[in-house]
């Protein structure tokens, strides 16, 4: 596997001196070349010359189309797209139709719903959106690498009327992405567990069961309220249907983006005709969730047709025995979560080097300067990585972060 490539960029996009200049946006790109596949993680952040939130949504798309030009591509090869809004009541109306008019104006027909909208404020120089996405554009030519399968939500309300999945072919292996999955409920148990029907119905158009997810992100509207019923609805989903191996996963605050809804859920799922190569992630810094109660894992490993990706899921400031440790101090909280992900990433043979993308997850917002200069120091930099404010799931926990590594396949050159 050649290198992986990293590229810092920020555009200047020209516009008729009649129209509003949608300001600057800035791009950060990581290429993973492997044997079947290109794969393209970037995202894209407004670099706020103006607060007009259409302004800032035109930027980002408008950069997006630029980014996947100058790689060789196009729209047509993006796999996953999640749209972080700080406001979805206020601006999420407005971001949606700009990105419309832009894609459609690009494509000449009309384009594909996002994959995954959370209300979580991005924390860098008054954004009002960032744009985190992922294209695969496989070497061999194919009609459609990238198509979609739509199913009925068992919410079955009328803001989640038709649910989308998109489907990529990666070699013989299909890799499935879906977001804004609901499910209707008098409580958060109910409603958990009916998102994850919906999940299990849409995988099952695409000919796949929940057994082939492996990581899930679920947003709570209120987390010190409903997370605890979440993890009970989870558990029992997960034992109703055999589920033993458990997906890397991250669970924080966040707005879906149906008001309806209390929690909504993305998932990410491989169909491979042969068995898939997956291992779990552990690491001596850290117990297993499940034995407090969080049926996730810590990791996955999972090597596919064209690499060997890590999924590091969310992790915090927590010890060997599952306890919150540097409570009330941020700094220190920082750095025992940058320990455990290197412990998780360093037994599997990786480092920040290797990273392509990551999230991190910040309560307070005015925390955000100095958790960006622990990074720095760290070296947990130079690829893509959100920064959102979003309440983390225990109340005593300041940050949290997830991340994915990439490596070559056994045998090939490492990057």
């Amino acid at each position: 596997m050649p290198p992986t490539e990293t590229h810092d960029r920020v555009h200047r996009l020209s516009r008729p001196d009649d129209q509003t200049d949608p300001g600057d946006c800035s791009t950060l790109l990581r290429r993973v070349s492997g044997p079947v596949a290109d794969e393209l993680y970037f995202l894209c952040r407004p670099e706020c010359g103006t607060t007009d939130v259409a302004a800032q949504a035109e930027s980002a798309y408008r950069a997006m189309l630029e980014l996947l030009a100058t790689e060789g591509t196009s729209v047509a090869t993006v796999a996953s797209e999640t749209l972080f809004v700080s406001d979805n009541r206020r601006d999420l109306e407005v971001i949606l139709d700009t990105r419309r008019q832009v894609l459609e104006e690009a494509q000449h027909g009309p384009c594909r719903p996002v994959t995954a909208i959370i209300g979580q404020a991005p924390l860098s120089n008054g954004a009002r959106l960032e744009l985190s996405a992922l294209a695969v554009i496989p070497h061999r030519q194919l009609s459609r690498s990238v198509t979609e399968v739509w199913s009925t939500p068992a919410c079955g309300c009328e803001a989640c009327s038709r649910l989308p999945a998109r489907l990529v072919r990666v070699g013989e292996q299909t890799h499935a992405h879906a977001g804004n999955i609901y499910g209707s409920g008098e409580d958060a148990f109910e409603q958990t567990y009916a998102m994850f029907c919906s999940g299990e119905e849409l995988l099952r158009e695409a000919e796949m069961s929940f057994h082939e997810v492996v990581r899930t992100w679920i947003y709570l509207r209120d987390m010190d309220r409903d997370y605890a019923a979440f993890n009970r609805a989870r558990r029992e989903f997960f034992r109703s249907r055999g589920i033993e191996l458990m997906p890397a996963s991250t669970a924080v605050g966040g707005a879906p983006s149906a008001d309806a809804h209390d929690v909504s859920m993305r998932l990410y799922a491989v169909r491979s005709p042969e068995l898939l190569k997956v291992e779990v992630m552990s690491a001596a810094t850290l117990n297993e969730a499940w034995m407090y109660g969080s049926d996730f894992s810590r990791g996955l490993k999972i090597e596919d047709e064209n690499k060997v990706a890590l999924h590091v899921s969310g992790t915090a400031s927590v010890d060997e025995a599952g306890r919150t440790v540097h409570v009330g101090d941020l700094e220190a909280q920082a750095e025992r979560m940058l320990v455990n992900i290197t412990s998780l990433l360093v037994a599997h043979g990786a480092s920040f080097q290797n990273l392509v993308s990551a999230v991190a997850y910040l309560k307070n917002v005015g925390d955000a300067p100095l958790l960006r200069a622990i990074f720095h120091e760290r070296g947990f930099e130079g690829f893509p990585c959100t920064l959102v404010e979003a309440p983390i799931c225990r109340p005593d926990l300041l940050c949290e972060t997830e991340a994915v590594a990439v490596l070559p396949l056994p045998g090939l050159a490492r990057p």
